[in-house]
């Protein structure tokens, strides 16, 4: 009887719990879904990798107000206008242009604006401001060492990286996808160009001291200028400053005829401890302790300031001409 209870209840609590809302149910998931994935998966692995699509070719693609949400995005004033042309390749308006022609469209409403312009006054303005505020945040570092930065800055590399970050690979109209290097740059160009154009020469400025210039943020000046030959430059640049005769001595040395030698080598000039460096050999010893000493003239080691990346320069003291 004892046992016929207890059944019961064990009955009752199973109803309770088929009816409370905290029991998990079974997912149901239909028998068709897993060969139908494995199908897929093995036609796409039989395809091989595909290109990249445009995105300009989805239906939901609109480019005026991805036009307009790229110049709200850098928090800059753009004329649509000019920043459509500022992404619009020659190439891609020649195209274009033969395809209408084809359709027989009238040769009044042929042409299509191309960013050419832009890109070379983009260079140009680029140049500039790059070139002021080097001289202005290096100022013992010479001429050689300023152009070496500047290209580095300047260079197709450095630009096409600063361009992608930017978003602007979707927004190019060339004639090829995805775009090119050379590509990105150029764009990146013709949107400096466009900005001088919209909103004038200061905040195209501004524009190129944010995203080109700051890319020498944490990175060592050695790696992007490296003399040629530290000694005899080191010997010009003493004899222009008037820092004396520079006079590498041997400061020390261990594992001398061994394949484990090193030498420690010190640069002096008027009693004055200009660099050391180490090497396995006295002439590599020589060079390093040369680099150091070049580096400390320049002031262009590690612990130097950090650029200042919020200084405004003035306009006049950029030169355009």
């Amino acid at each position: 009887m004892s046992f016929l209870r207890s059944a019961v209840g064990l009955l009752a609590r199973a109803k309770l719990l088929e009816g409370s809302p905290t029991v998990q149910t079974r997912r149901h998931i239909k028998r068709w879904v897993s060969p139908t994935l494995r199908e897929l998966a093995h036609r796409q692995k039989k395809l091989g990798p595909q290109k990249p699509e445009r995105r300009a070719g989805f239906v939901e693609w609109n480019q005026r107000s991805e036009l307009f949400a790229f110049g709200k995005r850098l928090g800059e004033s753009f004329e649509l206008s000019e920043l459509q042309r500022a992404f619009t390749e020659k190439s891609f308006a020649e195209r274009e242009e033969d395809r209408r022609r084809q359709l027989g469209i009238e040769e009044s409403d042929l042409h299509m604006p191309h960013n050419s312009d832009l890109v070379e006054k983009g260079q140009h303005i680029a140049r500039a401001y790059v070139e002021a505020f080097l001289q202005h945040q290096l100022p013992k570092v010479p001429n050689e060492g300023l152009q070496a930065i500047a290209s580095f800055l300047l260079s197709t590399e450095t630009l096409a990286h600063v361009s992608s970050h930017l978003g602007t690979k979707d927004l190019i109209q060339s004639t090829e996808y995805p775009p090119s290097a050379e590509s990105l740059a150029k764009s990146l160009h013709a949107v400096i160009g466009a900005l001088a154009s919209s909103s004038g020469i200061e905040r195209a400025f501004i524009f190129v001291r944010d995203f080109i210039c700051t890319q020498l943020n944490q990175k060592d000046l050695l790696d992007v200028w490296t003399p040629q030959e530290p000694i005899q430059l080191l010997e010009k640049i003493c004899q222009e400053r008037k820092l004396g005769e520079a006079e590498p001595r041997l400061l020390g040395d261990c594992g001398k005829n061994t394949v484990l030698a090193a030498y420690q080598v010190g640069i002096y000039a008027n009693r004055q401890l200009l660099g050391k460096g180490f090497g396995e050999d006295v002439k590599t010893a020589t060079e390093t302790a040369a680099l150091d000493a070049l580096q400390s003239i320049f002031d262009t080691r590690d612990n130097r300031r950090p650029f200042d990346f919020a200084i405004q320069l003035e306009p006049k003291t950029v030169r355009l001409g």
